[in-house]
């Protein structure tokens, strides 16, 4: 009767979560903004940024990853090196709360049962949804930003390296920046045909934001069945 329970489980993995082993922890880092405002340094952290994530570990090499993300993402024209920009004197503050689902893949195979330390690149993608503040500014007005609130999606590509520093504990660091599909966290593009709202810089680009730190998480569950000939 054993017997057949473990092939049952060996043909039927998705009846048990404790087939896998899965990883639950914190993100700790910061953000930046890329966008018609500010600096254009892709990846230069100036606000604190944190998170949770949890990721499914389905085979050494991939895994399904799920996370909650939020910061505050600035810019001030003042600190950019374009001289137009520096001379125009824009600044922002914005606020970003970002879930996301997608696959992570590793270069090299990171078995978790296996004890010994190991070290891996890992790239990341897939689908964030998030809400932020449509920012927008009058003509007559313009450094004085007005916002109301809205929600966007964004396609994250994330490179980092991650390690087994402890048996039931994996840290990396990574470096994530999300292609947005709105051009207006900054307040340049505001979706109106209002001719008293003001719109600026490259209305044919998105914005981006990134998101640059290190992952902390907490490996559990048990070791997948694999089933003999």
């Amino acid at each position: 009767m054993k017997k057949i329970f473990n092939l049952l489980l060996c043909f039927f993995p998705f009846i048990t979560l404790n087939a896998q082993i899965n990883e639950l922890g914190v993100f700790l880092g910061g953000s930046n903004f890329v966008g018609d405002v500010g600096r254009t340094t892709y990846i230069s952290p100036d606000k604190p940024a944190f998170g949770v994530l949890y990721k499914w570990n389905r085979s050494p090499r991939h895994s399904y990853r799920f996370s909650y993300t939020q910061s505050r993402v600035a810019g001030f024209d003042t600190q950019s090196d374009e001289t137009g920009r520096n001379q125009r004197g824009y600044s922002f503050k914005n606020n970003i709360k970002e879930l996301s689902a997608g696959l992570e893949f590793n270069f090299f195979d990171f078995n978790l049962h296996d004890y010994h330390t190991k070290v891996t690149p890992y790239v990341f993608s897939g689908l964030n949804f998030f809400l932020y503040d449509n920012l927008y500014r009058y003509t007559s007005s313009p450094n004085t930003v007005y916002s109301k609130n809205a929600s966007s999606f964004a396609i994250p590509i994330i490179l980092g390296v991650k390690s087994n520093v402890t048996p039931n504990f994996v840290l990396g660091i990574e470096a994530g920046v999300r292609y947005t599909f709105t051009d207006n966290i900054d307040g340049s593009n505001p979706d109106t045909n209002n001719s008293n709202i003001l719109k600026f810089g490259n209305l044919n680009n998105n914005d981006w934001y990134v998101f640059s730190g290190i992952t902390l998480t907490y490996t559990f569950g048990l070791k997948p069945c694999y089933c003999a000939e």
